[in-house]
């Protein structure tokens, strides 16, 4: 066989001469796009350029490509198995292939392109962490390459390649290449995918496939093969939410009990508090171990036997997490629906079994709230959904799932509807958020049902894009409730405290100095007599948000939370010290929006990301780069400056005395 890394580099990849000793990260992508745009053949090219295809198997596409009188191979051949796919040259299944280079090992799942078959993409793209998406240079963006690119947003795929393909019947002309990049970037900008490369290829010639390719000067990117090698995929682990679904119980003897599973996601370690759902018993993690021994922590992905140090009750289908970050326990779910049964259409009134992990339960779709026009990406109000549409769907379980919302878990948020007579599988679905009851149909498509709005990606809807009320945004209000009004006013309370209420909001990075400054302005305030109370983004998440991780959702989540318990100290008369990183600029417009004007500071701390990594109080920085910890602010998520604070401090140039004096001049200042 001719393969291996030393081949690989010896016949001049982008990566030559690169030679990791340490074991190879695993990058798991898919393929997919319009009939005949070359996904087979493309990784017929990329798995023979590299040197992962046998000899034997080299010499049979030789002669079968002779005895149909052809001089070159049939590179599809190499993926395409079924006997139907060769007789007629299109993909029907997925095909599965792996292969390595120095860098790294891969997993490629090859999916069909006909509108037929989009399930089968459905399935190849669920476990992927990057999409390759097809476009024949001649035909442009097709619907199909639409449809694909919505499905890979809704599976939470966070990295999209879009290959040009046969640029060598349009004489590798820069224009066409550019017209599909327009094309595709404004689709793609309503979707929830925020890195997407375009890569001019010729799968059939391996130009821009494994190497770069002389015949496109004007392209000054990386070739398909050095871009799957390079692209960060560690951030896309979710390392927060501990989720262990129970597969079974361990009991080789009365002295013994263990749970058998498989981490989904997040890490775990002997001595955590942990809780079993649906029991709610809490207990700590007495012992985690492999066949191999125990280990001192163990992370998504590992097969592992935990023992708790108390004989509770928590069996096949139970999920064990850590006490202060739960999973929404439901029986009332919505999810987006990719409907995958050709004979039956989805039907309100039949009963389905709803696999969620290893846990198993009766169902019934209750409402289908509208399906996704893959042209326009619009809602449009249906009663049903049929072979491979998406739309939105409320379903009640006869029994509560333990689940994240699919886009900040992948892991947990993930089921499939199976038709309990011809144990069919049915649907695949991914969970949300409940979303308010006036989640409209027929209007533009969200990011809350998977992809982005009209507006920017990243930054959330245009101002006048209808968009559901998620988790009681400003305005919500619980039904059947009234506003309760003090006995004693603000006013009342101010006068007797003989200073006024504020709200001074610290924003900045981890590491930058706000908890720092807010205890410094704490001890001052309190030393001077005055009615103070801080609160800290740590802190909060003990107790009030530790509930949440740290997706965009539940980062704008938190804020909301402690926005309204910070207006109810201003009323209270206090002066509220919030120190969170608040890294979004429509959160921190929304914890303004609750104070009256005049009595919110928004104290920008400001500290360059290198000043902060090098400080690294909690070691936040240093996990990241190992790869430990994904989300992390100002390294591989957002961080929004404040465009007109009402202070700007920057602790590395400026010492925190100067800073606390800057202040707490302007707290004096409220009047």
């Amino acid at each position: 066989m001719a393969k291996s890394s030393e081949l690989h580099a010896a016949r001049g990849s982008d990566t030559a001469g690169v030679v990791d000793p340490s074991p190879r990260e695993l990058l798991r992508f898919t393929t997919a796009g319009s009939v005949d745009d070359g996904k087979s053949t493309l990784i017929g090219r990329l798995l023979l350029d590299s040197h992962a295809v046998h000899d034997d198997q080299i010499d049979g596409l030789r002669r079968a490509a002779s005895l149909r009188g052809e001089t070159e191979m049939d590179l599809a051949l190499i993926t395409d198995g079924l006997k139907a796919e060769r007789e007629q040259r299109i993909t029907i299944d997925v095909a599965y292939r792996y292969f390595s280079t120095a860098r790294r090992s891969f997993i490629i799942a090859d999916t069909p392109g006909h509108e037929q078959y989009t399930r089968n993409m459905v399935t190849g793209a669920s476990t992927a962490d990057l999409a390759i998406i097809l476009v024949d240079a001649r035909s442009g963006v097709l619907p199909q390459s639409r449809r694909h690119g919505l499905i890979a947003s809704l599976l939470g795929i966070q990295h999209l390649v879009v290959a040009v393909n046969k640029m060598d019947l349009v004489e590798f002309a820069q224009e066409v290449f550019d017209s599909v990049v327009v094309e595709y970037t404004e689709f793609s900008s309503r979707l929830d995918i925020h890195d997407v490369t375009f890569i001019p290829v010729s799968a059939l010639h391996g130009d821009n496939v494994v190497t770069r390719s002389a015949r496109t000067p004007w392209y000054d990117g990386p070739s398909i093969l050095h871009h799957l090698e390079t692209v960060t995929i560690s951030a896309d682990r979710n390392l927060v939410d501990f989720r262990f679904p129970v597969q079974t119980v361990i009991r080789p003897h009365q002295d013994f009990r263990g749970l058998a599973g498989t981490v989904i996601s997040g890490t775990i370690k002997p001595g955590e508090a942990v809780v079993a759902l649906p029991s709610a018993i809490e207990t700590r993690v007495k012992r985690v171990s492999t066949h191999a021994g125990a280990l001192d922590e163990a992370v998504a992905g590992q097969a592992v036997v935990i023992e708790l140090e108390d004989q509770i009750d928590a069996g096949r289908g139970d999920m064990i997490v850590r006490a202060h970050n739960v999973p929404t326990v439901a029986r009332e779910l919505e999810a987006m629906l990719c409907w995958m049964d050709d004979e039956r259409p989805l039907s309100t009134s039949t009963g389905y079994i709803l696999q969620h992990g290893p846990r198993a339960v009766r169902a019934r779709v209750t409402d289908v709230l509208y399906r996704i026009d893959v042209e326009t990406l619009h809602r449009v109000t249906v009663d049903t959904l049929r072979l491979n549409e998406i739309g939105r769907v409320a379903i009640t379980a006869s029994a509560p799932i333990f689940y994240d919302a699919y886009h900040d878990n992948r892991a947990n948020g993930g089921f499939v509807l199976i038709d309990p007579t011809t144990h069919r599988t049915v649907a695949a679905g991914m969970l949300r958020h409940a979303s308010d009851a006036t989640a409209s149909r027929g209007a533009p498509f969200d990011r809350d049902a998977g992809a982005g709005a009209a507006g920017a990606p990243g930054v959330g809807p245009a101002p006048d894009a209808p968009v559901a009320v998620r988790r009681g945004r400003s305005g919500a209000v619980s039904p059947n409730v009234v506003w309760e009004p003090d006995v004693v006013d603000r006013d009342a309370r101010e006068a007797r405290n003989a200073h006024a209420a504020s709200v001074i909001w610290f924003t900045g990075l981890s590491g930058s100095g706000k908890s720092t400054l807010a205890r410094g302005i704490e001890s001052q305030l309190f030393d001077d007599g005055r009615q103070v109370i801080r609160l800290d983004g740590d802190n909060v998440r003990h107790g009030l948000c530790g509930d949440l991780g740290f997706s965009e959702a539940d980062r704008e989540e938190n804020i909301r939370r402690v926005a309204e318990v910070a207006k109810l100290f201003f009323e209270a008369g206090q002066i509220v010290l919030c120190s969170f990183i608040s890294p979004y600029a429509r959160d921190r417009a929304f914890a303004r929006s609750l104070i009256p004007a005049g009595r919110f500071i928004e104290v920008y701390v400001r500290c360059d990301v290198e000043e902060c990594s090098r400080r690294d109080p909690k070691g936040l920085y240093a996990r990241a780069r190992a790869g430990e910890l994904s989300g992390l602010t100002g390294v591989d998520a957002p961080y929004e400056e404040p465009a007109a604070p009402e202070l700007v401090v920057d602790t590395a140039l400026t010492s925190v005395v100067e800073c606390l004096a800057a202040i707490r001049t302007a707290i004096d200042r409220v009047r």
